[in-house]
């Protein structure tokens, strides 16, 4: 039987790293959860952004709707035109020449020598990046006050430290105080393709060198349920010739990341509903995440495949609490 409401569920909404292509999935998946539950995602209790995902975040605390995100994403004649144009002419370029001295020599000897650091430490071979990151700044502008945070005081941005690949959970508390526009342009700032960002004396790069999502920090703000959303993981292969191959291995490490952190989240007690990539999603994407020429391809395919992707993840994690979405409380159940 269903006892009375005894609280409302502390909910949180997890946007994982993946380049200009994962977040037009990101959008189409997170659209298709919000219609068949009835959810409105910007009312999760927290909002967490790594890299590509920071962008989501920051939109969503910053008042935008999934469904006016999408309409951008598709180019509506009616959507909006600032969303529209930074959609349409991603800032993923390679800089004319990317070579150079390494971002992090310690992180690089650390790893070296032996001591570990996984992708983090990989991630200061790449030399600074030099790509123009104000197509970014520019975005943040439009939604955020000069030197603020979003109005959703529960968004979370996830940036990495270059020289230690600690991960910093800017907009908590407990962490280094940084405007909107510096946290979203550190946390997408990918080795080899955008400047590091200065926050508060230490410099930051893209918090997915270390997490594709950060779901372990997350939880840490004591969380009841969490809905992640993790582009850069699959349990489906993908293609496997050429930079497919390179893709695949770097796909299943973040698995890895990702099926520990949530393991964890749920030997805490928390409830997780968990949803990624398919083999037809990662077919439209191919190796490469930031080609922008594949954005609308890889949209209308998510806009496909989300319905049963979304579908089977609600089947597959029966314990998440579909009621308590679709109500923004929680009920609880005795057999």
């Amino acid at each position: 039987m269903i006892k009375s409401k005894q609280k409302k569920a502390r909910r949180g909404l997890v946007l994982g790293c993946g380049g200009t292509l994962g977040a037009a999935w990101t959008v189409a998946t997170l659209a298709e959860l919000s219609h068949r539950l009835g959810w409105d995602p910007r009312e999760a209790d927290l909002i967490v952004g790594t890299s590509a995902g920071s962008e989501l975040a920051m939109l969503l605390g910053a008042g935008v709707s999934v469904q006016r995100i999408l309409d951008a994403q598709l180019g509506k004649t009616d959507a909006d035109p600032v969303l529209a144009h930074h959609f349409a002419h991603p800032p993923w370029r390679f800089p004319r020449s990317p070579w150079g001295m390494p971002a992090s020599l310690s992180r690089v000897s650390s790893f070296l020598r032996g001591g570990g650091g996984g992708l983090a430490a990989l991630s200061g071979l790449y030399p600074e990046g030099r790509a123009d990151a104000s197509p970014i700044a520019r975005l943040v502008d439009a939604y955020v006050p000069s030197g603020a945070w979003v109005p959703h005081a529960g968004t979370r941005i996830v940036v990495a430290d270059v020289e230690t690949g600690a991960r910093a959970f800017l907009g908590a508390p407990s962490a280094p105080h940084a405007s909107m526009r510096d946290a979203v342009c550190a946390s997408l700032a990918m080795p080899g393709f955008f400047p590091a960002v200065d926050i508060a004396g230490r410099r930051y790069t893209d918090g997915g060198i270390a997490s594709p999502a950060s779901v372990d920090l997350a939880v840490e703000e004591g969380l009841d349920e969490l809905v992640v959303l993790a582009p850069m993981s699959s349990s489906e292969p993908g293609p496997r010739r050429g930079l497919g191959r390179v893709e695949g291995l770097l796909r299943s490490a973040m698995r890895r990341i990702l099926d520990s952190e949530i393991d964890g989240a749920r030997a805490r007690g928390v409830r997780v509903l968990r949803l990624e990539p398919v083999a037809e999603d990662l077919a439209a994407m191919g190796p490469l995440l930031s080609d922008g020429r594949r954005r609308l391809s890889v949209l209308e395919s998510s806009l496909r495949t989300a319905r049963r992707t979304v579908r089977a993840a609600l089947g597959r994690d029966g314990a998440f609490p579909v009621s308590s979405l679709r109500e923004q409380g929680a009920l609880e159940w005795q057999a």
